[in-house]
């Protein structure tokens, strides 16, 4: 039994020493609070009213790293840049998401607000 006991305590101290420090715990992204700083806006091109002229409104302290977005329409587009304009064919109401993906150091967090988005 003391040995039994020895064995578990050395496994102890070693998965206690090799395990996250705070500072690794700090690098991390805690997605759900950076998540309200994730938005996107958009606006109707006055010139074309089927494009809409999207863009992503991150106010948090981490670097933007890149956003898919789906248009609600059957089509999607992948993209670095905060802004984005889509074209639509028809007239009608879509959801469009944007999964809006930031990265701080190796660690990434990806948030996915949606809107209604109606096109004339």
């Amino acid at each position: 039994m003391k040995t039994k006991f020895k064995i578990v305590c050395i496994v102890a101290v070693l998965v206690l020493g090799y395990s996250c420090s705070k500072s690794d715990v700090e690098k991390g992204i805690d997605c759900f609070g950076e998540s309200f700083f994730m938005k996107f806006k958009h606006t109707t091109d006055p010139a074309n009213v089927k494009k809409v002229d999207f863009v992503v409104d991150y106010t948090g302290s981490y670097e933007f790293k890149s956003v898919k977005w789906n248009f609600g329409d059957g089509t999607s587009e992948t993209t670095t840049s905060k802004t984005l304009s889509h074209i639509y064919t028809t007239a009608g109401t879509y959801n469009v998401k944007a999964d809006i993906t930031i990265q701080h150091g190796k660690a990434t967090c990806t948030a996915s607000p949606i809107k209604s988005v109606t096109v004339n």
